[in-house]
């Protein structure tokens, strides 16, 4: 992980696109002559990171808990059953807008390289140059996930299922896909959605009892009965071939004890699913970087958005497969990216086509410094809260009574990191992998 100080001129060439990539071994021809063609900045990418990292960095503005206080007044306020669904994870089946936050992370990232890589390319970057980076950067991923997941705990915790080991274990493959042909990239991910089915819909000893559950695995059977029903055993929590899988996985790792369950249902083999997301994100982006019109983009992607609802949505309700983010399925794979090309398309047609630059501003600067803004997210809430509390008034997050002192708190924290990202910014220093 880099700090880069990045001039104006430098930045601006960031996304620069190159002829197509050579084969592997070869270099392409000199810098000067593959800059000569330049796109702009793909800002309405930068404001999608930045709307992504201000819902995470902010805690969803607090709004989780600040319905959950209203709640206990007006049971039956609709308005505060939404926000309460859409701000936090489902517990098996559906989503709700906080179940797009990795998604949307695994897909940017497919965007992303379809300009990363094309511009080393154009530096004269060999394609094993390039892999040997996509390697490295998989295991910086890997690494800086397994630390995230061992704060606060006393020793190193081997769990491969935050967002940034999830990513890192995808992303040479993905690298893989880079470069071919779209019609190549489309034949992967079927493979990748089949022949995930395959392997769950097959694998034996699958499913728990549903009246009954499964404490031993954390499945109780009060969920079992309110969240399984007519689910095929194949995608039962905790009881599926991706939970069998870690149970050996896992294990091969040092721990102070033996790992039996994730709490959440998560599981390592999600990267592989995953990966079909990331290569819909390199798709779009090949085809954002092409020398379409506008036009043509635009209602590409708004096209590929419906596509992936309609047919992600019939799956789940056809009960062929259902759509559960936490194990990916590919339903979920589907759906979820349909729902990632449309806010695409949408940042995209006001920011980059009308140029409506102005109102993204907020979240274009946390876009350009997204992985430091992660990492103040996951590692840096309490420290700033005590310190608000310390330096303010301790009763600074109940001014507008107890019952939005959530909101407040979120506002007030996310306010802070995103004041530390405007003054880098200011001073045109990026943190990086």
């Amino acid at each position: 992980m880099a700090t880069t100080k990045i001039t104006p001129s430098e930045s601006a060439e960031k996304q620069a696109t190159p002829p197509a990539p050579t084969s592997p071994g070869k270099k392409t021809p000199s810098k000067k002559k593959q800059l000569k063609g330049k796109h702009p900045r793909l800002h309405s990418l930068d404001a999608y990171r930045g709307l992504i990292m201000i819902s995470l960095a902010f805690g969803g503005f607090g709004l989780y808990g600040t319905a959950k206080n209203h709640l206990v007044e007006n049971p039956d306020s609709n308005l505060w059953q939404s926000i309460l669904h859409n701000f936090h994870h489902v517990e098996w089946t559906g989503f709700g807008y906080w179940d797009l936050i990795q998604p949307s992370f695994m897909f940017m990232v497919g965007v992303s390289m379809a300009y990363s890589y094309t511009k080393r390319a154009s530096m004269g970057h060999s394609w094993f140059r390039m892999f040997g980076h996509a390697l490295w950067r998989s295991l910086v991923l890997i690494l800086l996930g397994v630390l995230l997941s061992s704060n606060g705990k006393d020793h190193t915790n081997w769990w491969f299922m935050n967002v940034l080991s999830q990513i890192g274990l995808g992303y040479s493959f993905l690298f893989i896909f880079w470069g071919f042909p779209w019609k190549a990239q489309a034949l992967g991910v079927i493979l990748i959605l089949v022949g995930t089915w395959a392997f769950y819909s097959y694998e034996p000893n699958t499913g728990l009892d549903i009246e009954k559950g499964a404490p031993e695995v954390g499945v109780s059977a009060e969920w079992s009965q309110k969240n399984l029903k007519d689910i095929a055993p194949a995608w039962h929590k905790n009881a599926n071939v991706g939970h069998h899988i870690d149970l050996y996985l896992i294990n091969q790792f040092p721990r102070n004890e033996p790992f039996t369950f994730s709490a959440g249902g998560y599981q390592t083999l999600n990267f592989i699913p995953s990966l079909a997301t990331m290569i819909f994100g390199l798709m779009c982006g090949e085809l954002l970087r092409s020398k379409h019109s506008h036009k043509r983009k635009f209602f590409t992607l708004v096209l590929g958005g419906i596509i992936g609802l309609i047919v992600g949505h019939y799956l789940h309700l056809s009960g062929f497969i259902p759509m559960v983010k936490r194990i990916w399925t590919p339903s979920w794979v589907l759906f979820s990216t349909g729902w990632c090309c449309l806010i695409l398309a949408t940042l995209y047609g006001i920011i980059d086509v009308l140029k409506w630059r102005w109102g993204a501003f907020p979240l274009i600067i946390v876009g350009m410094n997204s992985l430091l803004m992660y990492f103040m997210a996951m590692l840096m809430v309490p420290w700033t809260t005590a310190l608000l509390k310390k330096h303010l008034d301790p009763e600074i997050f109940n001014a507008l009574g107890e019952m939005n002192a959530p909101f407040i708190q979120a506002s007030a924290v996310g306010l802070f990191f995103w004041l530390i990202c405007w003054y880098l910014y200011k001073q045109k220093i990026f943190v990086r992998i």
